[in-house]
């Protein structure tokens, strides 16, 4: 049985992915409160960590940022088992692969074994984008052409909070309204768990294209946990081995209401900052 975040807040293991710091678009407030908010025996950081093609581009980093590390960082302090996969977006971490950092390992890849001793493959996933793997330009204009519509997703936002409406994702829309991107995410998903059939795992467990998914694929479970940029999800493993994906914004959204109406003038800096 699948337990509830409000009655158990520590789970097996919690596993998250494309956070994006180092941009505006960084869901650093609702991070921040799900990371409060949640204990876990393992941590993982499934890719996608920090956007150092961003940052190559411009510089953005404020204390928001520093918080959401510091915060990982002490978990891993506290006896969490943090384990950090690098993805496309932060490739450079992939050179100190296979090294410990205290209660933190880099790995570019590895299996997690549940509570029932089922075997699941942990990565990010860009290794099956053959737009990244044959073409890295065309990704990084890939990339650019997101950035400009979370740009006007922003705004899109502002609009529906003036007349009182609730979140919606435009990138999100477009994702499963558009014929390519939906082929695309269906070959990602068939390729990435041939992969874990060809390692002799259960399941599959991955981020890289921001899509939310929890089903079975040709016999394989496949778990995709999301991202912090746009559906603020995580994916977790309760003590009796069962996987849950949590949508934080529907526990986060509304205590952000809630504020807004305590405070206005602070949510507006949050609604600029978001």
């Amino acid at each position: 049985m699948k337990a509830n975040v409000s009655s158990a807040k520590r789970f097996r293991a919690i596993f998250i992915s494309d956070m994006h710091l180092g941009t505006r678009r960084a869901q650093c407030d609702a991070l921040l409160d799900f990371l409060r908010e949640t204990e876990s025996d393992y941590l993982y950081l499934v890719g996608d960590l920090i956007d150092s093609w961003s940052l190559k581009k411009h510089w953005y980093w404020d204390q928001k940022q520093n918080d959401v590390l510091q915060k990982l960082l002490r978990k891993a302090r506290k006896g969490t088992r943090v384990i950090y996969i690098p993805g496309n977006h932060d490739e450079n971490f992939r050179d100190i692969a296979g090294h410990r950092f205290g209660r933190v390992a880099v790995l570019r890849e590895t299996v997690h074994k549940t509570v029932t001793g089922k075997r699941y493959l942990v990565l990010h996933g860009d290794k099956f984008d053959n737009v990244i793997y044959f073409a890295p330009w065309l990704a990084k204009l890939g990339d650019w052409a997101y950035e400009r519509l979370m740009d006007l997703n922003i705004v899109v936002m502002a609009v529906r909070r003036f007349f009182g409406l609730g979140h919606w994702s435009l990138s999100a829309y477009l994702k499963f309204k558009v014929k390519k991107a939906v082929e695309f995410i269906s070959r990602f998903e068939e390729v990435i768990v041939r992969e874990a059939r060809l390692q002799k795992c259960e399941g599959v467990i991955c981020g890289h294209i921001h899509t939310p998914d929890n089903r079975m694929i040709d016999g394989i479970h496949y778990l995709n946990d999301g991202d912090w940029v746009e559906s603020c999800t995580a994916l977790v493993e309760h003590h009796d081995g069962q996987f849950e994906i949590i949508d934080w914004k529907k526990h986060y959204q509304p205590q952000l209401e809630e504020l807004s109406n305590a405070h206005p003038d602070r949510n507006r800096r949050l609604a600029t900052a978001s």
